[in-house]
């Protein structure tokens, strides 16, 4: 199954048949080469990424690698397997360059690797806080393993913590940071945590968990500066901390698209095949906005799962498969022993309904003529991992569900077969 060309194990211009370049090595773009190889593709494949790391899990990076005192990182595929694999691991280094008529993507260190397919998993970046400060040396943001490590070394008892921005990154670190006896203050513009896409409810549970603990909240703020003992706010208000920690949301990283023309909105824009408006270049993970069928608009996500997904799915269309998108948006944040699970989006529900689960819940979001959009839950542990898996099927299915046996029935599973 080797369209591109035949087996190597690199691809700079002009040396052999052009194979298939993978632009960012996170979770999206390793997937992508390991599903091409396990496709069947033995063509070129290289992956490029700006890291020097091998290619790692992030999501423990705000939670379990800063509480453990930063462990070694889990890797994905690991450097012996990408190797095994034939895959070309191009570390620390950037593309600089992309030539859409040569079909030649131009790295930082000179290197110009021909493809003929493309994938663009270029990732998202923290958001700017534009005021004045915030270049400080006691200012940080999450991204990468060097920038948990310098978190982690900034916490411990006696330590104060500023995070500014309500989000889950910014939730997750600070009860990372509780757990090693960090004094923490969470400093959020909105009248509540989670505003984008959690319900007021779960976010209350949320947030008498973290005022349990001993987080200070501050809504409603207004920052002026970040200054090197704390953040001042309006009302003459000063939060002290040694370390400032800025999370509020993430952009997604289209430069080298928008230089080579490609169609931007929100992202990169993909159709539901993850193709961009060149069809020899794809993208997926959170750079790229696609057009999700089961909600008949382009829609873009920054989760763990969703970048595994779109990776395998982008690497089985960029060898022809043309499969579009099917999955149903999940996300899940972990903080202290609280899980909060999200399947599907609640945009345009018009009708909640709640479902008691042990000792958390779930709440249905249900649209027009009551179907089934989103299933939001929150409890100790795994407590509401089953009904939002079974939530996530039905709104796969399209399912318009009777509210109250969503309330009530014993098992959700009834209602699959309904």
């Amino acid at each position: 199954m080797s369209e591109a060309g035949p087996a190597g194990t690199g691809s700079e211009a002009g040396s052999e048949a052009p194979g298939f370049v993978i632009v960012g090595a996170g979770e999206c773009g390793t997937r992508a080469a390991l599903a091409l190889r396990e496709a069947g593709y033995d063509g070129p494949v290289t992956l490029v990424g700006t890291e020097i790391h091998t290619p790692y899990e992030r999501p423990p990076l705000s939670k379990d690698a800063i509480a453990a005192d930063m462990p070694e990182p889990k890797t994905i595929g690991g450097a012996d397997g990408l190797a095994e694999r034939g895959i070309v691991f191009r570390p620390g280094v950037t593309v600089v360059s992309l030539d859409r008529a040569a079909q030649v993507v131009v790295l930082s260190d000179g290197t110009r690797l021909a493809y003929h397919r493309l994938l663009l998993a270029t990732g998202a970046r923290p958001r700017a806080l534009p005021v004045p400060g915030i270049d400080g040396p006691n200012v940080a943001t999450l991204r990468g393993l060097e920038d948990a490590a310098r978190i982690r070394a900034a916490l411990g008892p006696g330590r104060r913590l500023a995070v500014i921005g309500g989000g889950f990154i910014g939730l997750e670190l600070a009860a990372s940071a509780r757990r090693l006896g960090t004094e923490v203050t969470v400093i959020e513009a909105l009248p509540r945590l989670l505003s984008r896409g959690v319900p007021e409810e779960v976010a209350g549970i949320l947030a008498a968990r973290h005022e349990a603990e001993g987080v200070r909240l501050i809504f409603g703020a207004r920052i002026v500066e970040v200054t090197g003992d704390g953040v001042a706010l309006e009302g003459g208000i000063t939060v002290p901390a040694d370390l400032v920690l800025v999370g509020i949301g993430a952009v997604p990283e289209t430069a080298l698209a928008e230089a080579a023309g490609l169609a931007i909105d929100n992202g990169i824009a993909v159709d539901d095949r993850l193709a961009t408006s060149d069809p020899a270049i794809f993208a997926a993970g959170d750079c790229a906005a696609f057009l999700h069928p089961g909600y008949g608009r382009r829609i873009r996500l920054e989760s763990w799962r969703s970048a595994q997904e779109q990776g395998t799915l982008a690497a089985r269309n960029m060898l022809g498969a043309e499969q579009p998108v099917s999955a149903v948006p999940w996300f899940w944040s972990d903080q202290y022993d609280l899980t909060l699970q999200i399947a599907g989006l609640a945009e345009g529900s018009i009708t909640t309904v709640r479902r008691p689960v042990g000792e958390g819940f779930v709440l249905f979001h249900l649209g027009p003529e009551g179907r089934l959009l989103a299933a939001s839950g929150v409890g100790p542990g795994n407590a509401v991992a089953k009904d939002i898996r079974l939530a996530e099927m039905l709104i796969a299915r399209g399912a318009h569900p009777d509210p109250e046996a969503l309330a009530t029935v014993p098992n959700l599973k009834k209602l699959l077969s309904a």
